[in-house]
């Protein structure tokens, strides 16, 4: 099929999927894997191949840019004693055990060891699109295992490789690969992260900004494979350090554009790309001749189990290591089941069996690339097809505790930077000519929304003791009789009795603009609304520059999280371009 004729049947494919999922109750990469697999019905659309450079090349470097600019930098400083053994160790282990699953089922020891490197690693992209529900600081983690661990693969993939190709595998090659993929990928991505800084920290133009900061991620995986280092890696490195020194490189327009763009962008991708790989699951199962489907179906059910078996065993012989200084990790049970369960394999899984060469061959007929990357997607097609609907399920059923840190920081920094405001506010008047009426009035508007502020974490802390207070009387069997009927939400709006433009209304505003034009008792000596107007802005503005401040501050000292900043950011962001006006993109 033609370039076009593809890109429309994506189009149409990530269309439907998008309006259906709701409708149908099920999460939207799932159906769209289930539309992939139904195109793939028909020959001629059964011929669209998933290069495996166009993966590694186009689809991964934005997504893991993206999925690295909205993880939380203090969750992965935090948690590197979980992050570091699963994204290294278990990766290895899970490689090995695949393997020798598959040596039982009569595959060479090389090509088990190939299988094992491909469907080893959980998928960053596959893991923020399906672990929603988890709790958020689970979830993060997660995610940071997922987009650190792919550096451990391709390496194990290397080795594979060369063990394949009858290459000598020594253990000092062995460790200058580790070292060339982790140091290299880490080297190139900071590199590249650094020229970014520099050449953005002296422009504001939107345009350039948001450009620039999308060659990043292709730039940074370049440079690292010319190096033969990792490129995941370098593009997790770079979008980490651009999200930290974000704010200084970008201005509200900037965010606003991108923030809109980014996520779209990603979602077309992260569509088309499920799409694709239903695709070639069909293309895969046509190819492969049909005495061996069997065989090679119990392969990839085996080789799925034996994942979720050795990362339950992997979480639960490591908690003790793994668990940090302030409390347990993932030392329940339940949340080690929950965490088991949402190791999704997808994208990058793909990619590394597309990635076998053609001439892998050996005694056997389940020695070749087509074995490899018929169990790679069939590991994929059951990690998301059976994972992914069993997660809601299992999340309820372990009934992990409700993890409400992020909005309670959430409303710490609101209170703190609206304090901070206030405090400064003499000082930020007087430095820019603020006359007193103007400024008491601002006064008055941040003390009420400091006061909105306090009322919003008063209910939301009142609603989750009475949440416990159920929940107590409910494992008691004391049903409450008392019926208090719903919590009303702080910050409502009353209706309004008169609308603009009705008969009253629009009259009575008439007819006081008409006094105000033609009265002869007003003083024409007093400051022109316009002024006013022109110096609640500047005020506002300073305001928003302190607001700034503080908020990054709290987030340099650990007070609050990063995503608690950007969601922050993002209002203040709002409120900066609806005082200054629409700004040009050049």
């Amino acid at each position: 099929m033609e370039g076009l004729e593809v890109t429309v049947l994506l189009g149409l494919a990530i269309l439907a999927g998008t309006a259906l999922a709701p409708k149908l109750r099920i999460a939207t990469p799932l159906l769209l894997v289930i539309i992939g697999l139904a195109l793939g019905l028909v020959p001629q659309l059964r011929e669209i191949q998933l290069p495996p450079e166009t993966v590694l090349l186009l689809f991964l470097p934005v997504m893991l840019f993206w999925e690295s600019l909205t993880t939380s930098l203090r969750t992965i400083r935090l948690a590197l004693r979980y992050i570091v053994p699963m994204s290294t160790l278990l990766v290895v282990a899970s490689a090995f055990g695949v393997a020798w699953i598959a040596t039982l089922f009569g595959m060479p020891w090389q090509t088990g060891l190939l299988l094992g490197a491909a469907v080893a690693p959980p998928d960053a992209t596959a893991v923020a699109a399906l672990g929603h529900l988890l709790p958020q600081r689970m979830f993060m983690k997660l995610k940071a295992e997922s987009l650190t661990n792919d550096g451990t693969a391709l390496v194990v993939y290397a080795i594979a490789l060369s063990l394949a190709l009858g290459e000598n595998v020594t253990g000092w090659s062995i460790t200058a690969s580790v070292l060339i993929s982790y140091l290299g990928g880490a080297a190139a991505g900071i590199a590249v992260a650094a020229l970014a800084y520099l050449a953005l920290r002296s422009t504001r133009s939107t345009l350039v900004i948001n450009i620039t900061l999308l060659i990043v991620p292709f730039l940074a995986f370049l440079l690292a494979e010319l190096v033969e280092a990792s490129g995941v890696l370098a593009v997790v490195f770079a979008g980490l350090i651009v999200a930290w020194t974000h704010s200084r490189i970008t201005t509200a327009a900037s965010r606003r554009q991108a923030n809109a763009a980014w996520p779209f962008g990603v979602y077309l991708l992260n569509g088309a790309l499920f799409v694709l790989i239903g695709l070639e699951v069909q293309y895969v199962v046509n190819d492969i001749p049909g005495r061996l489907i069997g065989t090679l179906l119990l392969v990839s059910v085996a080789a799925w189990i034996a994942l979720i078996v050795v990362r339950y065993l992997f979480l639960l012989l490591f908690a003790p290591f793994s668990r940090p200084a302030g409390g347990q990790l993932f030392g329940d049970n339940r949340a080690r089941i929950v965490n088991t369960m949402a190791g999704f394999r997808g994208a990058v899984s793909l990619a590394i069996a597309l990635s076998v060469p053609v001439t892998v061959n050996g005694p056997g007929d389940l020695s070749g690339r087509d074995a490899i990357v018929f169990v790679t997607a069939g590991v994929i097609l059951l990690s998301l097809l059976v994972q992914g609907p069993l997660l809601p399920a299992i999340v309820r059923w372990a009934r992990l505790p409700e993890d409400a840190a992020a909005e309670e920081e959430y409303e710490l920094a609101q209170r703190a930077i609206s304090g901070a405001a206030l405090a400064a506010l003499d000082d930020i008047a007087a430095e820019h000519g603020i006359s007193a009426d103007v400024r008491d009035r601002a006064r008055r508007e941040g003390y009420e929304m400091l006061e909105l502020a306090n009322a919003r974490a008063y209910a939301r802390q009142r609603q989750t003791d009475d949440a416990h207070i159920a929940e107590l009387e409910t494992m008691l069997d004391e049903p409450d009789a008392a019926d208090t009927g719903p919590v009303p939400e702080i910050g409502e709006v009353p209706p309004r009795t008169t609308t603009v433009g009705s008969a009253g209304g629009g009259t009575a505003a008439a007819s006081a603009l008409q006094m105000l034009a033609t009265s002869d008792g007003i003083d024409l000596t007093q400051r022109s609304p316009i002024q006013k107007y022109e110096e609640a802005t500047r005020l506002r503005l300073a305001l928003l520059d302190r607001k700034r401040a503080v908020l990054h501050r709290m987030r340099r000292e650990g007070t609050i999280d990063d995503l608690v900043v950007r969601r922050i950011e993002a209002h203040l962001d709002l409120e900066e371009m609806r005082l200054s006006g629409i700004e040009q993109l050049d």
